[in-house]
C-alpha cells in the first residue's frame, strides 16, 4: 500500500515563496509520473503540475506557469514543488499522486489513495 505525505505549506503573504514536499512509502515512484494537484473548497480538485517518470518532461496549469516548478528526487522517493510569487488565489489544499504519464496525471485520477494535503493561504 503506497502511501502519500505532503508537507511544507503554511501561510504566506503575496509574493512570497513556499516549497511543498511529497514523500512516498510502500513502493518507489521511480517507474511513474508524479503530478500536483489543488482543491478549495466546494470545487473540484485541479491539475497544477506534472512531472515525467524520468524528469525529462514537465507541464504545468497556465495559472502557475512560470511561477511554480515540479521536480523530483527518486532516490528520496519524493517530489517537490516551488511555488514562488504566491497569489491570493493559490489559496488551497494541495496533494500529490502519481499516474502512468503527464497525460494521464491531468486527467487527476485516484492512482493511489490521496493523502491528507498540505494548506496554502496566500495573504494580500
Amino acid at each position: 500500500q503506497v502511501q502519500l505525505v505532503e508537507s511544507g505549506g503554511g501561510l504566506v503573504q503575496a509574493g512570497g515563496s513556499l516549497r511543498l514536499s511529497c514523500a512516498a512509502s510502500g513502493r518507489t515512484l521511480g517507474t511513474y509520473a508524479m503530478g500536483w494537484f489543488r482543491q478549495t473548497p466546494g470545487k473540484e480538485r485541479e491539475f497544477v503540475a506534472g512531472v515525467s517518470w524520468f524528469g525529462g518532461s514537465t507541464s504545468y496549469a497556465d495559472s502557475v506557469k512560470g511561477r511554480f516548478t515540479i521536480s523530483r528526487d527518486d532516490a528520496k522517493n519524493t517530489v517537490y514543488l516551488q511555488m514562488n510569487n504566491l497569489k491570493p488565489e493559490d489559496t488551497a489544499v494541495y496533494y500529490c499522486n502519481a499516474d502512468v504519464t503527464i497525460a494521464a496525471i491531468r486527467q487527476i485520477r485516484e492512482f493511489y489513495r490521496w493523502g491528507q494535503g498540505t494548506q496554502v493561504t496566500v495573504s494580500s
